[in-house]
C-alpha cells in the first residue's frame, strides 16, 4: 500500500501533501520516452482533425474558444493547466452551482448524465472521448503521462481523506482501470479510489499497454460521457 503521513491535513495543505508510493525509476524513465514519442506522434497525425473538430464547435456554440482550459491537480498535488475540446456551453463554470444537488455521484466528483451545459457537438465528442485529445500536450509537457489516475479538479481534492489523497502519487493520465471499467459512470467514488490505488500498486509497462489496448475498446464502444 502507497504510504502517506498519518497526522490531520488540512484543506490548505492538501494541494502541497506528498504522498509515497514504490520508486520505479526504470519503469518511469521509459514511459516518459513512450508518452512523449508517442504523443508527438499522435499530435502530428491529428493535425487536421483537431483544425475540423475546433471549427464545428465553434459553429455549434460560438463565444468561446474550442480549447477549454482547467486547473487540475496532478502528481503531488502540483497544480496544472489541463487541456480538453470544449464540449459545454462557455457558461458553465457559472451554472454549476445550480447543479450540484443533482450530482449523480457520490463523493467529491460531480457526474450528472443529462447536464443540460453539455452541447449538441458536446455530446458526441464525449461519448466518444474526443474531447480528451488536447491533452496529448500535457503528456508531452510532463503534466500527464498516456496511463493513470484521471487528474482531480482543485475543489475535489480539498473534500478527499487520507485514503482518496493517496491517489496525487504517481502522475495522472489519459486513461485508467476506471476508464476502462464497465459501465464506469456506475461505480460508486470509493470503487474509483480503489481502482485509482490498485494501478499505483500494480503500475508496470505491461499494465500500462493493457490498460490502453482496452481503452480503445471503450472509444470504440462510445461509452465516455
Amino acid at each position: 500500500m502507497v504510504q502517506i503521513p498519518e497526522e490531520n491535513i488540512t484543506r490548505d495543505a492538501q494541494l502541497n501533501i506528498k504522498v509515497k508510493a514504490a520508486e520505479k525509476p526504470v519503469y518511469e524513465a521509459f514511459k516518459r520516452v513512450l508518452d512523449v514519442v508517442f504523443a508527438v506522434l499522435a499530435l502530428v497525425i491529428l493535425l487536421v482533425p483537431f483544425a475540423i473538430i475546433s471549427v464545428i464547435i465553434v459553429i455549434d456554440s460560438p463565444g468561446a474558444s474550442p480549447i477549454y482550459v482547467q486547473k487540475r491537480v496532478g502528481k503531488n498535488g502540483k497544480e496544472f493547466k489541463f487541456y480538453k475540446f470544449r464540449s459545454m456551453v462557455p457558461n458553465a463554470e457559472a451554472m454549476l452551482d445550480s447543479l450540484l444537488e443533482q450530482n449523480e455521484m457520490d463523493g467529491p466528483a460531480f457526474k450528472m448524465h443529462n447536464d443540460p451545459r453539455i452541447t449538441r457537438f458536446g455530446k458526441f465528442i464525449r461519448r466518444s472521448c474526443i474531447d480528451e485529445l488536447p491533452q496529448l500536450i500535457n503528456i508531452i509537457k510532463g503534466d500527464m503521462s498516456f496511463v493513470g489516475p484521471r487528474p482531480p479538479l482543485p475543489r475535489e481534492v480539498e473534500m478527499y481523506n487520507d485514503y482518496q489523497l493517496q491517489r496525487l502519487c504517481v502522475k495522472p493520465g489519459l486513461t485508467c482501470f476506471w476508464q476502462v471499467t464497465p459501465q464506469r459512470n456506475d461505480v460508486s467514488f470509493d470503487d474509483w479510489m480503489k481502482c485509482d490505488i490498485r494501478y499505483i500498486e500494480e503500475r508496470s509497462i505491461i499494465t500500462d499497454i493493457k490498460i490502453f489496448i482496452k481503452t480503445f475498446a471503450v472509444v470504440f464502444g462510445m461509452e465516455g460521457i
